[in-house]
C-alpha cells in the first residue's frame, strides 16, 4: 500500500467510525452542545466536513472556499460527512509520493509539505469525534469502537 492509500486509510477509519456514532443520534439533540458556545452535533459535522474540503482545496492549489450555510438537520450533517469522506479518500488515494513532498503556502502563509497537512486532517479529525463521542455519552448514547477497521 503506497503512502497516500496508508492517509486515505487513516483519515476514513476516523470519519466511518464518526458517521457510524451520527446514525445512532436522535435528531432531537442535534443542537446539543456540552459547553456554552461550543459547537452542537450538527456544528462538529459540518466543522469536520468544511475542515477537510478546505484543507483539500488548498493542497490542490485552490482557495480555501467558504464554508456552506449550516445543516439545517443531523440527516443533512451526516450527508455532509458522507460527501466530504468520499471526496478527501478519493483525493488523498490519487496523490503521488511527489505529491505528498510538494510545500504548498499553508497556515499563516507558512509553506508545509502535503504529507503534513494531511496528518493536520486527520488529527483534526480524531480531535473533534472525541469531542463528539464524550458530547455522544452526556446525551445517553453509547458510541461505537473509536475507529472503524477493515
Amino acid at each position: 500500500m503506497n503512502r497516500s492509500a496508508i492517509y486515505a486509510r487513516n483519515f476514513e477509519s476516523h470519519r466511518a467510525a464518526l458517521l457510524d456514532l451520527y446514525a445512532q443520534l436522535p435528531e432531537d439533540q442535534a443542537t446539543f452542545s456540552a459547553w456554552d458556545g461550543g459547537m452542537s452535533f450538527i456544528g462538529q459535522a459540518d466543522h469536520l466536513s468544511g475542515s477537510a474540503s478546505r484543507l483539500l482545496n488548498m493542497i490542490q492549489g485552490q482557495a480555501p472556499g467558504d464554508l456552506p450555510a449550516p445543516s439545517q438537520s443531523l440527516a443533512e450533517a451526516r450527508e455532509r460527512l458522507q460527501q466530504s469522506m468520499a471526496a478527501a479518500t478519493g483525493a488523498m488515494t490519487a496523490m503521488s509520493d511527489e505529491d505528498l513532498s510538494r510545500r504548498i503556502p499553508a497556515f499563516g502563509g507558512r509553506e508545509m509539505p502535503v504529507a503534513a497537512l494531511l496528518d493536520a486532517i486527520v488529527a483534526h479529525e480524531a480531535h473533534h469525534k472525541g469531542q463528539v463521542w464524550l458530547m455522544a455519552r452526556m446525551v445517553g448514547v453509547k458510541p461505537p469502537m473509536f475507529v472503524r477497521m477493515g
